[in-house]
C-alpha cells in the first residue's frame, strides 16, 4: 500500500474528471476471492437498475459485508450487462460489470460507518461530490476533514422508482410514478403502474416478452418501455396507436412465445369501458356466462406463456343492490385448472369513484362495505406436462420454530419500573 500521504497518479486523474459518478458493490468473504480473480463485481435481480446504470469508465468500490472492509478505486472495465460470465459464484448473480484497477487499491476498515456518515449508501449510484469525497478519504483517511460535507441527493432518487414489494400487502398513493406517466390516470379502472412495475422487475429480465391482452389505457406498455422490456398490448378497443385492436379470447401469438402476461380484467359489467359487442366487460359477474368468456383468456394465456413464467391477474369482488358476487374467488378457481399459484396479493384500492365522503356515509348507513381492495393473483404455468389442477403435494417440511421469549408468571405483581 502506498502511504496516505502519497498521492497515487491514478486517483489524482479519477479526481480531475470533469464528472463523476460511483458504485458500491457488495461481496462476503466468501464471494470476495471470486471477484478479484475475475475482476468481475455482481449482484443478484433486487439491484438490476443499479447494476444495468453502470457504464464503462464509471468508478466502483467493492464492500466486504462480514469483514466491513472497503476497497476502491476501481474503474468499470464494460457496462452493467446480465450473464457476462454465467457460470459465475454458481450463476446466483447473474447482473455483473468488468472492472479493472486504477492504480494501486486502498482499503478502509469500519466501512458502513464511514459510508453513512458520507451520506453514501452501498445500494445506490452516489454523484459526483460523495465520489470525491470518498475517494479523498480511501486516499488520506487521517488528513481527511468532515467539515463543510454537504448532502447531496443520491443519483437514483431523481428517477423516483418505486420500492419492490415483500409482503402480501400493497398499498400505493397515486396510479403513477416517476417523470413520465404510465397509462392514463383519467382512464375508468386504469391500473396503478407499480403494480406492473414490480412484476415486471421480479419475472422478466430485460428484452424479455411482456404480453397485456386486456391492455386499457398501456400502462403496461410505459412500464416495459421504461424498464428495457418488450411488450406487446392488445384491447378490444384500441385507445392509442401502440395497442392493437383484439379480443383476449384470441390472442395471435404462437405458443410458449411470451415471458409475461399482465391482464387487469373487467370484474363484471359495472364500469362502462365501451360499447363493443364482444367486450366481456358488458357481461354481468353475476352469470355463468362472464366466467366462461374469462375462461378462455385463461386458456389463451396458457397457450402463449412459456413453461415456469408468470401470469399475473388482477381483479375485484362486486358488492350491488345487497348481493355480494366473490368474482375473485371464481376467477382464481379457474386460473388453477391450467396454472399453480404462487401468491396472493391484496392491493388497496384508493382512485375508486366511491372512495368518497357520500359514499362511506352510505355504507354505515345501509350497513355494507365499500371494496377496498383488489386481488392480485401470481400464477406459474407449470414445467411438468402431467400437472393436474388443485393437486395436493406431499411435502415434508422442517418448520423453524423461534421462541417468544420467557413468559411471565401472570400470578405475581408487575415490578414497577424504575
Amino acid at each position: 500500500m502506498i502511504r496516505s500521504s502519497t498521492r497515487s497518479a491514478g486517483m489524482e486523474e479519477i479526481r480531475q474528471a470533469s464528472s463523476l459518478r460511483g458504485y458500491v458493490f457488495a461481496c462476503t468473504e466468501k464471494s470476495q476471492k471470486e471477484c478479484f480473480d475475475r475482476m468481475l463485481f455482481s449482484t443478484n435481480k433486487l439491484y438490476e437498475d443499479k447494476v444495468l446504470g453502470v457504464k464503462k469508465g464509471d468508478l466502483l468500490f467493492l464492500l466486504n459485508i462480514d469483514s466491513h472492509v472497503l476497497y476502491g478505486a476501481f474503474n468499470a472495465k464494460s457496462d452493467g450487462r446480465i450473464n457476462i460470465s454465467p457460470e459465475a459464484w454458481g450463476g446466483k448473480y447473474p447482473f455483473q460489470v468488468e472492472v479493472e484497477k486504477n492504480g494501486e487499491i486502498k482499503s478502509m476498515k469500519s466501512a458502513e460507518k464511514i459510508l453513512s456518515k458520507m451520506g453514501i449508501s452501498w445500494k445506490k449510484a452516489f454523484g459526483e461530490n460523495k465520489t470525491k469525497l470518498l475517494l479523498d478519504y480511501l486516499e488520506d483517511p487521517n488528513g481527511f476533514s468532515w467539515r463543510g460535507i454537504v448532502p447531496e441527493m443520491e443519483a437514483t432518487q431523481i428517477n423516483d422508482k418505486p420500492r419492490l414489494e415483500a409482503t402480501t400487502l400493497w398499498d400505493y398513493p397515486r396510479q403513477s410514478y416517476g417523470k413520465t406517466l404510465k397509462g392514463n390516470n383519467k382512464y375508468a379502472g386504469v391500473t396503478p403502474a407499480f403494480i406492473i412495475y414490480n412484476l415486471v422487475k421480479r419475472y422478466t429480465d430485460p428484452n424479455d416478452l411482456v404480453v397485456d391482452p386486456m391492455a386499457g389505457s398501456g400502462t403496461t406498455l410505459d412500464v416495459c418501455k421504461e424498464e428495457g422490456r418488450m411488450c406487446i398490448a392488445y384491447d378490444i378497443v384500441s385507445t392509442r396507436p401502440d395497442i392493437i385492436q383484439n379480443d383476449a379470447r384470441k390472442i395471435p401469438l404462437s405458443n410458449e412465445s411470451v415471458d409475461m402476461i399482465f391482464i387487469d380484467s373487467p370484474y363484471g359489467d359495472n364500469i362502462d369501458y365501451n360499447d363493443h359487442m364482444d367486450n366481456i366487460g358488458n357481461i354481468s359477474s353475476e352469470t355463468e356466462r362472464f366466467y366462461e368468456e374469462l375462461e378462455k383468456v385463461i386458456g389463451e394465456s396458457h397457450r402463449i406463456l412459456k413453461s415456469g413464467k408468470v401470469l399475473g391477474w388482477l381483479i375485484g369482488d362486486q358488492w350491488v343492490k345487497k348481493r355480494f358476487t366473490p368474482v375473485g374467488f371464481n376467477v382464481h378457481q379457474r386460473l388453477c385448472k391450467y396454472f399453480d399459484t404462487v401468491d396472493i396479493i391484496c392491493v388497496a384500492r384508493r382512485s375508486q369513484t366511491s372512495n368518497t365522503g357520500i359514499w362511506y356515509n352510505r355504507a354505515l348507513r345501509f350497513n355494507f362495505y365499500l371494496r377496498g381492495f383488489k386481488y392480485l393473483f401470481i400464477m406459474r404455468k407449470p414445467l411438468s406436462i402431467e400437472f393436474k389442477p388443485y393437486q395436493q403435494y406431499n411435502r415434508v417440511i422442517n418448520w423453524a420454530r423461534y421462541s417468544r421469549g420467557k413468559q411471565r408468571d401472570r400470578t405475581s405483581p408487575l415490578k414497577p419500573e424504575i
